[in-house]
């Protein structure tokens, strides 16, 4: 090479990238987005169960219903409906189990005189509370 070529070359910029302060700082404020957003999300996902729970608690009352007519009697826990008496089995273990994974609470004869009460105890698993971890019952 000449010395004619090498005035000709010019160095090579340095290539641009981030800082590690800038990398850590793109981090937090994701960190910081995402639990705001997945919070919420939570919250719905929670609502969503809990209305599935709803739902669950009046299929039950129609099984027992159908159980009540095939056998003529009300079960006397909901396991009986696991069983093949008359028609059955009017549910499935599954059914049982609220979406929340607790057992519903049954009762025969339900309050107010009514025959049954199923009643969903909510997120918590516990009687009382509000939002999610409200009850429901049959009767509702």
């Amino acid at each position: 090479m000449n010395n004619r070529s090498l005035r000709n070359l010019r160095p090579i910029p340095r290539a641009a990238g981030f800082t590690l302060m800038e990398m850590i700082a793109v981090i937090v404020l994701l960190g910081i987005v995402i639990t705001i957003v997945g919070g919420g999300m939570m919250d719905t996902f929670g609502g969503g169960k809990y209305k599935a729970g709803e739902i669950q608690v009046k299929k039950l009352a129609g099984s027992v219903e159908q159980y009540q007519m095939s056998v003529g009697s009300y079960p006397n826990s909901l396991e009986d409906l696991l069983k093949r008496d008359g028609l059955g089995p009017y549910a499935k273990e599954t059914d049982l189990k609220d979406p929340f994974g607790h057992p519903f609470l049954y009762k025969k004869p339900g309050d107010a005189g009514r025959d049954f009460d199923i009643i969903f105890l909510g997120k918590d698993g516990k009687p009382g509370g509000d939002s999610t971890n409200k009850d429901y019952g049959s009767w509702e």
